[in-house]
């Protein structure tokens, strides 16, 4: 029988991605601590990662009666995420630290301790499912089958190693046939909400998490117009991201949208809803998952965030490896610092980093 960890957060999903996966393989749960309260500086227990989740996946581990370990892989994510979230928001982007945390912490770090430990596979509980085409060779990400579930996006930065090592037990599956199935095992958490925030800033207080984890605070500057002429004063500038309209604090008699940010000279530029619309998006740091990388033009369903529904574009590939995407239709405020990410159908090829036009014409891609 073939050997496999599953990376059990507490949460309903991952429990029954091991209850399932106990029928054919030899399973293994594995809770992965990344951060103590005291590591974010909050006085309090209910966030993803912590020791009511460690007690809850434990639980069930019990339930199932496999094997149950917590690795400590703290100072990976602090490295390669946290260090990383905070990094992108004095810098003027956007980041997505959950694409960061399945890139580097459970589809690279949790692997190679599961290949230590002799494990045929790793499992989370993912809404996505793979394939093998045998025509190219390759293994295919696909989308869950839950549209309002799947959670393609964020693993746009697989590889086809990591892809090959990885089962997804409940991407044929819906939320409510999940819970369903927990409800039937009697685990204790088969009712357990959904994580809705960023594990680390679970009060959703970006800012204070950024100053009070680096020690900084960001000085009041500019808020301006698109021909520059002050508006007003903001509060820090990395108290604002692109397409923000609530919390601005300034009254101008019309809605009011952040636009663009200016780091150099600390300025938050504000305009209309309008100015945030734009047909062409770039970015770096692009990662080809389920084709290789295309020669040629290639049209493609692509996505700038996570809740998204893809629109149908153009892909240009550029001649250092990074992309362009030209949509059919302008799209409303491609944040740098967010994924690009294209599809074919159900099918996830690729995607990266959002960027300027400057920066994905000069950057090489890694």
């Amino acid at each position: 029988m073939k050997k496999v960890m599953v990376a059990m957060s507490g949460g309903v999903d991952s429990s029954v991605a091991a209850a399932i996966l106990k029928e054919e393989y030899e399973v293994t749960g594995v809770t992965l601590r990344l951060f103590t309260n005291e590591d974010i500086q909050l006085d309090r227990t209910k966030t993803c990662c912590s020791l009511d989740d460690v007690e809850d996946a434990r639980s069930v581990a019990n339930k199932l009666d496999i094997p149950f370990y917590v690795y400590n892989f703290g100072d990976r994510f602090k490295e390669c995420v946290i260090d990383k979230f905070n990094n992108s928001y004095i810098n003027g982007l956007t980041p997505n630290p959950c694409i960061d945390c399945n890139r580097y912490i459970k589809f690279d770090a949790l692997l190679k301790r599961a290949e230590l430990l002799e494990q045929d596979y790793i499992a989370t509980g993912h809404y996505v499912r793979r394939r093998f085409d045998e025509s190219s060779g390759r293994y295919q990400l696909l989308k869950g089958i839950d549209p309002s579930k799947d959670q393609s996006y964020v693993l746009y930065g697989m590889t086809q190693e990591q892809l090959a090592k990885t089962l997804f037990p409940i991407g044929e599956m819906t939320k409510t046939q999940t819970r369903e199935t927990a409800e039937k095992f009697g685990f204790i958490n088969a009712d357990k909400p959904d994580s809705q925030d960023i594990c680390f800033v679970p009060d959703g207080d970006y800012a204070r998490f950024i100053e009070n984890y680096t020690g900084r605070t960001f000085p009041s500057g500019d808020f301006t117009d698109k021909q520059g002429n002050v508006l007003g004063h903001h509060s820090g500038i990395i108290r604002y991201t692109v397409g923000q309209r609530k919390g601005l604090g300034i009254a101008l008699g019309k809605p009011a949208y952040v636009i663009e940010k200016n780091i150099e000279n600390n300025r938050v530029v504000l305009g209309d809803n309008e100015d945030l619309f734009f047909d062409t998006a770039y970015a770096y740091d692009v990662n080809w998952l389920s084709v290789d990388r295309p020669e040629e033009p290639l049209r493609v369903c692509a996505r700038v965030r996570y809740n998204q529904k893809e629109q149908p574009a153009t892909l240009y590939p550029l001649e250092n490896g990074n992309i362009k995407v030209v949509f059919d239709k302008p799209q409303r405020a491609i944040t740098y610092g967010q994924a690009l990410v294209c599809y074919d159908g159900e099918m996830l090829l690729g995607g990266g980093t959002c960027c300027s036009e400057e920066m994905a014409l000069s950057m090489r891609n890694s």
